[in-house]
């Protein structure tokens, strides 16, 4: 879903705790998988068992084929965290137990219609998440691809190299990257309460100062990170002429 956040650890805790009703175990860890490997919603509902479970344990890279892959892009391999290790545990115990079998020939994220034949919609993975971010007191734009866009936002946080993200998303272009790498939510979360009149004396808070004091790389690093085009706006810099004091006549009108 266009323009959707991605939600911090915190956030993600408390969805995760949000699921009830039947199918509970296999919504909360279409969640816990989607926001540790980063996959397309439509990639998480093309996956079968036999892609997660093998050897009888959860893989620990998980292999997105060209045949599932949006617009039938590269191949690429995505490494499963404990997070998604232990979604994939949940799903396999809740599939031996509602099915009496693991089937690596089945749908991972099974209808509630088929008897373990088809796979759920991208609707009904729309409509399972909703009312978890609901329950969860989250507010903002959220919906499935918040899962994508939560993985591709910490693991950049974690890694500060783009590149990184770009392969482990699959894009194409580091530019679409870019465009998924939205400011830290909780730094600015924090920021805005430090801003509050309510505010401690004692918290601290940037300036205008402290941003001029910046190396000039890191600067350009958080421009480039949230979309700016810097090459044009170093030019426009360039061009612009200092700005000159007033002259004393034109002073002295505002005296």
């Amino acid at each position: 879903m266009k323009g959707t956040r991605p939600l911090d650890n915190a956030e993600i805790r408390k969805v995760s705790e949000a699921f009830e009703g039947t199918f509970a175990i296999r919504n909360r860890n279409l969640f816990m998988l989607g926001v540790s490997v980063g996959a397309r919603i439509s990639e998480l509902l093309a996956l079968k068992v036999g892609d997660v479970w093998q050897n009888n344990k959860p893989v620990k890279d998980l292999l997105f084929d060209r045949s599932i892959v949006k617009g039938g892009e590269v191949s690429r391999a995505v490494p499963v965290n404990v997070d998604g290790r232990e979604a994939i545990e949940a799903l396999i115990a809740w599939h031996s137990e509602l099915f009496g079998d693991v089937d690596p020939n089945r749908p991972l994220f099974t209808s509630r219609k088929g008897k373990g034949r088809k796979a759920m919609s991208r609707i009904a993975a729309h409509d399972v998440l909703k009312p978890a971010f609901e329950a969860a007191g989250l507010n903002g734009k959220l919906g499935t691809h918040s899962l994508r866009k939560s993985y591709a936002q910490r693991l950049y946080e974690q890694t500060n190299d783009i590149y990184a993200v770009q392969e482990m998303l699959g894009h194409k272009s580091v530019v679409t990257t870019q465009r998924y790498l939205g400011v830290n939510y909780a730094g600015v979360r924090e920021a805005s309460e430090a801003m509050s009149i309510h505010a401690e004396s004692n918290v601290s808070t940037k300036t205008l100062s402290s941003v001029n004091d910046a190396a000039d790389g890191e600067l350009l690093i958080e421009l480039l990170r949230r979309g700016y085009d810097v090459a044009r706006l170093l030019e426009k810099e360039e061009s612009e002429q200092p700005l000159q004091p007033p002259d004393k006549e034109t002073s002295s009108r505002f005296v």
